[in-house]
């Protein structure tokens, strides 16, 4: 993931660092595949297995943040190294906030499980948007793993997808409700869950924006596609 650097100490701590970050993705992909499970068979035993992996979440974050702050104040490193640990950092806390929002759909299913409306909700929506943040979640650790730009840029592109699936779904919920006010708690529950899949993508995006700032030390944020795609030409 990283170059060559003079000091071998230094370019060691730096790949075992990129690799917690990657553990800490297949765990926290982990957790999404299990919620989406938990959510398309409304199993709650799969939700409660989602939340039981959180704290080992937290746990690592944390870690990987010590360690980070560790390996700035002896390295003290500058430039793409600087920036490389600074977006290695920033996506730790992406990662975390993405279990977060794991266990909220983990809750979310076993709430609307408990109420009884379970089988009666339309959710066939929010399992297709719950697969793509999932895919999207995949390629943007394997895009940061490569330090793969147009792999980073595509990302951003797709997760304008799962915001179109999550407008189209508030909207089909609402007339819903509407027409069944009996579902109003329960349908709240899924409105909340389809919110939490829409930040999943979100985090995912931030990580591929991250990409671009370790490559071209370039902030992306709040930049229109045309832009970001001049500035990688």
């Amino acid at each position: 993931m990283t170059e060559k650097h003079l000091s071998s100490q230094f370019d060691s701590e730096l790949n075992g660092v990129s690799s917690r970050v990657m553990e800490l993705g297949g765990m926290v992909e982990s957790q999404i595949h299990k919620a989406v499970y938990a959510l398309s068979q409304f199993d709650a035993d799969a939700a409660d297995r989602v939340m039981e992996t959180e704290h080992r979440v937290n746990t690592m974050e944390m870690e990987i943040d010590r360690d980070l702050s560790s390996i700035i104040a002896r390295r003290q490193p500058t430039a793409r190294d600087l920036r490389l640990l600074i977006a290695i950092s920033k996506t730790t806390a992406n990662l975390e906030r993405v279990g977060d929002e794991a266990n909220k759909i983990a809750r979310m299913v076993k709430s609307i499980i408990e109420s009884g409306s379970a089988r009666t909700l339309p959710s066939t929506e929010i399992r297709i948007a719950a697969d793509l943040a999932s895919g999207l979640l995949r390629k943007a650790l394997d895009a940061f793993a490569r330090l793969d730009t147009a792999a980073a840029v595509s990302i951003l592109k797709e997760d304008d997808l799962i915001d179109q699936e999550f407008d189209g779904f508030v909207r089909k919920l609402v007339t819903y409700m509407m027409e069944d006010p009996r579902t109003i708690s329960a349908s709240l529950d899924l409105l909340f869950l389809a919110k939490a899949i829409e930040r999943i993508g979100d985090h995912s995006k931030n990580i591929a924006e991250f990409i671009i700032y370790i490559v071209k030390g370039e902030d992306v944020r709040h930049t229109s596609m045309e832009e970001i795609e001049s500035a990688l030409q």
